[in-house]
């Protein structure tokens, strides 16, 4: 049996970073995003909710950062949650935040 993926238990990338997309994204607008976890930045670009906030914590992350951590709409989550891997300089940065060291391996 292989171990789970890392990010299934980590989540600091949800509680480091402001999360801006675009407007088009939202469910609403006939994207995934669901717009009541999102707040209007400018008329074309939105916010995951507690991504602004200090501690960053993003509202669609459930569980302990670190130790059991999940999306509660990674199957609907923005474009910028997609594109951060596993492994990258971001990761690392958001992992250093929460006193977890970097991903080896990926």
């Amino acid at each position: 049996m292989s171990e789970p993926h890392p990010c299934l238990g980590c989540g600091a990338c949800c509680a480091a970073f402001r999360v801006d997309f675009s407007l088009h994204e939202l469910d609403e607008m006939g994207g995934t995003v669901p717009a009541g976890l999102a707040v209007e930045v400018t008329g074309s670009t939105w916010r995951m909710r507690g991504t602004d906030h200090l501690p960053t914590r993003c509202a669609a992350l459930t569980g302990k950062v670190g130790e059991k951590a999940a999306c509660g709409i990674y199957e609907w989550r923005p474009n910028p949650c997609r594109e951060l891997e596993a492994g990258s300089d971001a990761c690392t940065r958001a992992r250093a935040r929460h006193n977890l060291r970097p991903l080896q391996g990926f």
